[in-house]
């Protein structure tokens, strides 16, 4: 297998299992119990902590550990709505954001709830003035999502956060994709809120974390015990917690020299793709995106189908973002874009690890451009589009 979906999950890597470990057999104690067995547990989740905000340029008491990005942005979007209400209905967003941001935004719009989606431009990107134009006098949050999770394009967050502070805004950003791949201090950025989930990065999945900047409160989004200060119920999922710490410490080692790699695996990509097949396109931004995405449209071809034949040849892909592959419908992203549908279809995603090579993209691009003129040569479109243009 030649794995190419590293933004769908990504392994966990050997240090982070062997630091998990321990947390599943003879350090397995409840860490809100007062016993020795549970304190040390306790300490190993107030290190983690320690660990996480350091990374993100935050305090210690303002990281609260979650399931997952989708929990994340779900208790960052409904607990201000639901602790501003009496100041403000209002909110901002865009249209490319994950389905974890929409879905909620959706929600709340049920609930009385006014939301602006604002719209993007060919390469994903929105700006700190459509942001400006869009706040109004009951405006209570803006999230805008750090890096897409399809296309990789990278928005301009410090700016935004600006405006946002200026403004008097709250300002939430959906980083699950941007943690582990690029630097991040929520205090230089003015980002107030911040959700993070460990499996983008090496860790493992079912663990999270979401940054609340001091002074702000909101509501807890599980009810139960006291657990993470009172503000989120549930029994600590210490080896995930220590897993997630353990694997964003070993992400933000050497990020520069990883970076410098996976970049040039990713242009060695793009490159050899826009030489060797016609009729395609590159989606998001070309050079302000993250170093491991590749995002194609191939005209005239169903990007499930190449997926399917990559697949045959053990080579894993996404057509998309993973949450949507089982969707027939085109992706919001692309659409969002500017596509149309038929070339939203034909999309592709390819995302880049640590470990992937040279010799792993010359063999993907080796089997790419035939197996795309195989499924155009049963499109009676490009048939119709080559005689046109003969």
């Amino acid at each position: 297998m030649i794995y190419f979906d590293h933004a769908a999950t990504t392994p966990v890597k050997p240090e982070v299992l062997e630091a998990m470990l321990p947390y599943f057999s003879e350090k397995y104690g409840n860490a809100s119990s007062v016993y020795k067995l549970a304190q040390e547990n306790k300490k190993a989740i107030d290190n983690a902590r320690r660990v996480v905000a350091q990374l993100l340029g935050a305090q210690p008491n303002e990281i609260f550990f979650t399931s997952g990005g989708t929990e994340s942005d779900n208790w960052a979007l409904r607990g201000i709505a639901s602790s501003l209400k009496e100041k403000g209905n209002h909110l901002i967003t865009t249209k490319i954001e994950h389905h974890a941001v929409l879905h909620t935004c959706q929600y709340l719009e049920s609930q009385g709830f006014e939301v602006t989606y604002l719209d993007v431009d060919e390469n994903g990107l929105v700006t700190a003035e459509q942001v400006a134009k869009a706040i109004k006098t009951d405006t209570i949050l803006i999230s805008i999502i750090y890096a897409n999770n399809e296309i990789g394009t990278i928005m301009p967050i410090a700016e935004i956060g600006k405006v946002a502070k200026e403004h008097g805004v709250i300002f939430h950003t959906d980083a699950v994709q941007a943690v582990g791949q690029i630097p991040i201090d929520v205090n230089r950025q003015h980002i107030d809120l911040l959700s993070l989930s460990g499996h983008k990065f090496y860790g493992p999945k079912g663990i999270g974390a979401l940054y609340l900047r001091r002074g702000i409160k909101i509501p807890s989004l599980l009810h139960g015990g006291g657990q993470e200060r009172g503000r989120r119920a549930g029994t600590e999922n210490v080896p995930g917690i220590v897993g997630l710490a353990t694997a964003m410490d070993l992400a933000y080692q050497n990020l520069e020299r990883k970076n410098t790699k996976i970049k040039a695996l990713r242009d060695q990509l793009i490159n050899g793709i826009y030489k060797r097949i016609p009729f395609c396109r590159l989606n998001g931004h070309r050079e302000q995106r993250l170093p491991n995405n590749v995002n194609f449209s191939f005209d005239f071809i169903e990007g499930e189908s190449l997926l399917l034949l990559l697949d045959f040849e053990g080579i894993a892909a996404s057509s998309g973002s993973a949450c949507t592959s089982g969707s027939l419908d085109p992706s919001h992203v692309l659409l969002a874009l500017g596509l149309p549908h038929e070339q939203a279809h034909g999309s592709i995603r390819f995302t880049l690890g640590e470990d992937n090579t040279r010799e792993e993209v010359d063999l993907l691009l080796e089997k790419l451009p035939p197996f795309v003129q195989k499924l155009r040569a049963m499109s009676p479109l490009y048939e119709d589009f080559l005689r046109k243009h003969s």
